[in-house]
């Protein structure tokens, strides 16, 4: 039996739709700007190839939480995206065996601190302190897809305090699921228990403490969340 220095960290985790059972996580891989009209709103080529960045598996947040509104930033945006979640491992996965990898899906918002992420892309360094940071995925339920089937088409949107920000389709994804996870698969080896969130629609805004975070995608799932106060 091994034993630690200290004691090992709980195991990150999201809930799984209709079930007490818990879906492990391992790691979390986001696509950045896999809509076309998010492309434009940031500026960017929507033609560019997709390119991932990373979260910690612990900074995944059950729907109906409460987040602190994190430190060194005042521009928190939110990005509301599909999540996949990765049941089967595979390196260099084709194409057409990718969906088979895929145990499930999920609504997930990807909290960004912009104004951090603005400072990195102009000096030309990472992005782990715009993204990366605690409580930075909320994710809902998971459905698995043997029961959701694999979406190809289907709102998505994003509501602040009742009022919808973002809304667009995931037909409108320039890479699709199939293509991110053999895309993803060329650089790593994806295990089951690994997270992607797919990308946002258009409509990026920035959210307040006291701010009620709601947002769905069709035949998937919702998702809710408050942004609290600072932690002291």
């Amino acid at each position: 039996m091994t034993e630690f220095v200290l004691a090992p960290p709980a195991i990150a985790s999201v809930a799984i739709a209709g079930s007490t059972e818990r879906f492990a996580v391992r790691r979390i891989f986001c696509v950045g700007r896999n809509y076309a009209a998010h492309a434009r709103e940031l500026g960017n080529d929507e033609r560019d190839p997709p390119f991932f960045f990373t979260k910690p598996a612990d900074a995944v947040v059950d729907t109906g939480s409460e987040i602190p509104y994190p430190p060194l930033t005042s521009n928190l945006h939110h990005e509301i995206e599909l999540v996949v979640a990765i049941g089967k491992a595979g390196f260099r996965i084709p194409r057409e065996h990718a969906l088979s990898h895929v145990w499930g899906y999920g609504v997930g918002i990807d909290l960004t601190r912009r104004d951090l992420q603005d400072q990195a892309k102009k000096a030309a360094r990472p992005w782990d302190w715009s993204k990366a940071f605690d409580l930075s995925a909320p994710c809902g339920p998971l459905l698995p897809a043997a029961k959701s089937g694999h979406p190809g088409k289907g709102r998505i949107w994003l509501a602040v305090n009742g009022e919808t920000r973002q809304e667009g389709d995931l037909a409108e994804l320039i890479w699709p699921v199939a293509d991110i996870v053999a895309i993803c698969s060329e650089a790593v080896e994806l295990q089951p228990g690994d997270l992607i969130f797919t990308g946002t629609p258009a409509g990026v805004g920035a959210v307040q403490a006291g701010d009620r975070i709601t947002g769905g995608v069709d035949g998937i799932g919702t998702i809710e969340v408050t942004i609290g106060q600072p932690r002291a």
